[in-house]
């Protein structure tokens, strides 16, 4: 070999040994002094790289074990980092790496209270010295053909929230090929991150430097959202139980021109989740929540949901007493914090017009919900303002939500089914738009328990609902909200309705069942009803001691003085418009009803039931009456019937009701008759018509009442009853079947205020018993023909005689023929004499059977035949002085006075007679006789002319009554029941 290709090989190899010793051992070891010297320099916390690997050869670089802080606690370090230099960055000019590798990254990113960052505060740097401004240069070329993390190790901590918020990877893998910042270089990047509280991290795509851009995949499995939602809880009072996240999307990131980010295929799941309230109160509790095919389009500001499918989700939310809701009061406890750049900052001056206009909001963003499913809610409503609190609770709800626009372009599709209470249910489905509000629903309600509105009824009556279920179909319209524009139209029912009386305890207003169909409401404009059907309808209405009724005892005083609320808004088409009231038709079916009144001693009470029946059409804008047919019973037997037309909306204007009562039994109208007449009944009915007939306010009444075997009982002590015969009263209108037919006409202008029925028709019926009793003979003449206002009541008779007149006959005999159509009237008379008349006219009449029968005791003394009754001799007047004698002494038992001895016998005679006659004539045995006999005669007239039974007739003590003015006297007579 030539000695100097030797040479030239031995330099070679000198140099190559001295290239070696340079890169493999000075260099690496020169470069780990100065770097420690450096790290000692410049880091505030203890800062040591353990050694630095050279190949000069394949130009490869490793650092092993940088730690940074304190030992055992270090922020920052790795255990190898790796690089390796290409050849060809000498002639392509731009920095070329084959790879770069990081095993074991280690760091601490700290947040202290104050917002300052630990990393920030690891190395005390110089100054950096002012630069020229230069012009804009592009990126220093780069390029990495392979980077690899290896066991990465990421501890996160911010000490800023409330709550302090930390967490750990202590897995994290990435991998980037192809890293560049040459232009349009794409460099393809995966990423795994694992932690020991799970959130995995999964990142996948490219990844462009220049210019910056970004598109792949990004997904998160099994985030704790505990881990950050300190955020959260200092942004609003919502403290978290529980929570899952799970994040699925593909991304594509743009920063050349401004920030351009789409998302797509973006599926996001929260599975489980609750929260609550600062104060441990329950508020919301999810079982899943997922949402896919959704996209978010930055540049657009345009987010798209395709499905949302939730699942029982459970949430609690109350109106508290002092109105609000608790949501609502929850948030607003929860002042804005200031961030530590605003409690620096001076108050800011008034900004500009440009500032102002920068400020104003742009282009709003859009969501738009595809399909929305939400089931097996449950939400748990309370309402604490009442003084009983009321709690409801509405689900399993499910709802399903279509084509919804947060900017109102086109309306979107709503359906709701849930339940309502423990049995309620509720469903609504249709087209609603939010801007302007409007909505077309169908909405469908079963079984929903109206007990729910007690506490809202309490404050007002002293009513119990005891039960009520509510049902219905309708269609819902809702065309504006302000004004208030909605129409509803179907069908309703109420069943099972049934309230009770607080007070007393018992029933007051309930019902089976009351359908409502062909239901058409027009707010403020009409209400038409096709047909009202009232199954079993009962009421209960009392009169009570004060005459006040039931109703006003259930009634609560509200208190004076309490601001009533600012009055809504008129719609114009209710403005100055009554609203339309129709129903086609009502349909009774088994009602019944109790009344009753306390005003009365004892109570008055009674019962109508099997009330079954229609009442026509009632329209307040056609004047056409309503036609009624009801028919029913009092106390179960007694039938009554409404029939005829009704205007309910204007009744003077047009009213035609025909109401009968047939067959009423009378002891339950013992109150009335024990309060305003005195006595109890004992047995009786009652059938009564009444005709009411009003045209444009002019009333014709007919009243007709029947009653049938009236039996009075027992007295009654009573302060209003009336001072008349009731049982006479009673006798004399009944007829001869045991029946008392009246007829109460009543007729007026209803339009005048001082005119009233029901006093009138009282009035009436006691002016025909005050009648009756007062002038009884009077009112039975008008019950014969030809008797018209004849007084019957008395017989006159001529002085001194028993013998009825011709006249006095023909008033018996139509007096026994008004008596027979009374069967129960008894006649009693009263024997009447008079001693200025009949005294002179007896005496001469005792003075001549004295006469015959002294004569005929001396014809018998002779032997003379005698007459069989002395009434029958005639006395010679030339005997008469003789007799006359004796007849003085024995009748007035004494001797005729001595200076009469001086008379002449005609004037001794005359003496002795007028005596006799003036001791006679003022006999009150002989007037009272004479009475007696009158009225003797009057009954056996009665009797045997007037075939009336005798024991009708009764006599009573005779009476010494005066004379008329002719000198005839009257026998009066008097009436009695039996």
């Amino acid at each position: 070999m030539p000695k100097g290709l030797t040479r030239a090989l031995g330099a070679l190899l000198a140099l190559v040994a001295l290239y070696s010793l340079l890169g493999f051992l000075i260099l690496p070891g020169i470069a780990l002094r100065v770097a420690n010297q450096q790290l000692a320099q410049y880091a505030n916390v203890p800062a040591h790289l353990q050694r630095i690997e050279l190949n000069p050869f394949s130009l490869e670089l490793t650092l092993w074990g940088l730690q940074i802080g304190e030992p055992g606690k270090e922020q920052v370090g790795f255990e190898r980092l790796y690089a390796n230099l290409s050849l060809d960055s000498l002639w392509t000019k731009a920095l070329h790496l084959d790879a770069v590798e990081l095993d074991k990254p280690r760091t601490e990113l700290l947040f202290a209270k104050d917002g300052s960052l630990n990393l920030t505060q690891l190395f005390k740097l110089p100054p950096s010295e002012p630069k020229t401004e230069e012009p804009a240069s592009g990126p220093f070329p780069l390029r990495i053909d392979s980077i690899k993390l290896s066991e990465g190790y990421l501890h996160f901590e911010d000490l800023r929230p409330s709550e302090p918020i930390e967490f750990l990877y202590d897995s994290m893998n990435l991998e980037l090929k192809h890293l560049s910042t040459l232009p349009d270089d794409n460099a393809d990047m995966t990423l795994v991150a694992n932690g020991p509280n799970g959130g995995r991290i999964d990142w996948s795509g490219t990844l462009s430097l220049s210019p910056i851009a970004s598109e792949g995949t990004l997904k998160i499995t099994d985030s704790k959202m505990k881990l950050f939602w300190p955020y959260v809880r200092d942004a609003v009072p919502l403290v978290l139980e529980d929570g899952t996240l799970s994040l699925d999307t593909h991304y594509k990131l743009n920063l050349s021109k401004e920030t351009e980010l789409l998302l797509d295929n973006t599926s996001l799941r929260v599975a489980p989740f609750a929260i609550k309230a600062p104060d441990g109160r329950q508020l919301a509790r999810l079982a899943s929540l997922e949402v896919s095919e959704t996209s978010i389009d930055l540049a657009k500001q345009l987010v798209t949901v395709g499905k949302v499918r939730s699942e029982k989700l459970e949430t609690w939310a109350a109106l508290e007493k002092d109105g609000q809701l608790d949501w609502q009061k929850l948030f607003a406890s929860q002042p804005p914090k200031a961030t530590p750049k605003e409690k620096a900052e001076p108050a800011a001056a008034e900004p500009s017009a440009e500032q102002k206009a920068a400020k104003e909001p742009n282009k709003p963003w859009q969501v738009l919900l595809k399909d929305v499913q939400a089931r097996n809610y449950m939400v748990h409503l309370a309402d604490r303002s009442q003084k009983t609190p009321v709690e409801l609770d509405v689900g399993p709800l499910n709802l399903d939500l279509q084509n919804f626009d947060s900017l109102n372009q086109s309306p979107f599709t709503l359906k709701l089914d849930t339940g309502v209470g423990k049995q309620g249910k509720l469903q609504a489905s249709g087209q609603v738009n939010l801007a302007p509000v409007t909505a077309k629903l169908d909405v469908a309600t079963r079984d929903i328990d109206l007990r729910v509105a007690q506490a809202y009824i309490s404050p007002f009556i002293r009513l119990e609902l005891r039960s009520g279920m509510l049902s219905s179909n309708l269609k819902v319209d809702l065309k504006n909200i302000e004004p208030l524009a909605f129409s509803i139209g179907g069908k309703a029912q109420v069943s099972q309705l049934h309230t009770l009386d607080t007070i007393k305890n018992r029933d007051f207003v309930k019902w089976q069942q009351v359908d409502v169909d062909g239901l058409s409401y027009v707010h403020g404009d009409a209400l038409s009803i096709d047909k009202v059907t009232l199954l079993q309808p009962y009421a209960r209405f009392i009169i009570n001691e004060d005459r006040t009724t039931n109703v006003d005892d259930l009634l609560i005083p509200q208190p004076a003085g309490k601001p009533a609320s600012a009055p809504s808004k008129p719609s114009p088409a209710s403005h100055g418009k009554e609203l339309g009231i129709h129903i086609g038709q009502i349909s009774i079916n088994d009602g019944s009803a109790n009344f009753a009144d306390q005003t009365l001693t004892p109570h008055f009470a009674t019962a109508v039931q099997q009330l079954n029946g229609q009442i026509g059409t009632i329209d307040n804008r056609k004047p056409m009456p309503a036609k009624v047919d009801v028919k029913g019973k009092v106390d179960r037997y007694a039938p009554v019937t409404i029939t005829g037309a009704l205007n309910p909306f204007n009744p003077l204007a047009s009213l035609d009701i025909a109401t009968s009562f047939k067959r009423v039994e009378l002891t339950t109208l013992t109150p009335y008759s024990g309060k305003f007449a005195g006595f109890r009944i004992r047995k009786g009915r009652l059938n009564l018509d009444l005709h009411y007939l009003i045209t444009n306010g002019q009333l014709k009444a007919e009243n007709k009442v029947v009653i049938e075997q009236l039996q009075l009982g027992e007295k009654v002590d009573s302060p209003d009853a009336v001072d008349l015969p009731i049982r006479l009263a009673v006798a004399l209108l009944k007829d001869t079947d045991g029946k008392i037919s009246i007829e109460l006409p009543v007729s007026g202008d209803l339009n005048n205020p001082q005119f009233s029925v029901m006093p009138i028709v009282w009035q009436t019926l006691r002016n025909l018993v005050l009648r009756a009793a007062q002038a009884p003979f009077k009112f039975i003449g008008g019950l014969i023909s030809g008797g018209g206002a004849e007084d019957l009541g008395s017989v006159s008779f001529a002085p001194g005689s028993s013998d009825l007149t011709p006249d006095a006959q023909s008033a018996l005999d139509k007096l026994a023929s008004a008596l027979k159509e009374r069967p129960e009237l008894r006649l009693e008379i009263e024997g009447t004499a008079a001693q200025s008349s009949d005294g002179p006219l007896i005496a001469q009449q005792r003075l001549e059977r004295e006469y015959q029968a002294t004569w005929y005791k001396v014809l018998q003394r002779r032997g003379d035949k005698v007459p069989a009754n002395p009434s029958l001799l005639v006395v010679d007047d030339s005997d008469k002085p003789a007799m006359l004698e004796g007849i003085y002494r024995t009748r007035l038992k004494q001797q005729p006075p001595a200076e009469w001895e001086k008379l002449s016998r005609s004037e001794r005679t005359a003496k002795l007679r007028d005596a006799v006659i003036k001791s006679w004539a003022e006999s009150t045995a002989l007037l009272r006789t004479l009475g007696q006999e009158r009225a003797g005669s009057i009954k056996d007239y009665l009797v045997d002319k007037g075939k009336l039974e005798d024991d009708r007739v009764y006599f009573i003590d005779s009476n010494l009554g005066q004379a008329e003015s002719d000198g005839r006297v009257v026998t009066p007579m008097h009436l009695d029941a039996e």
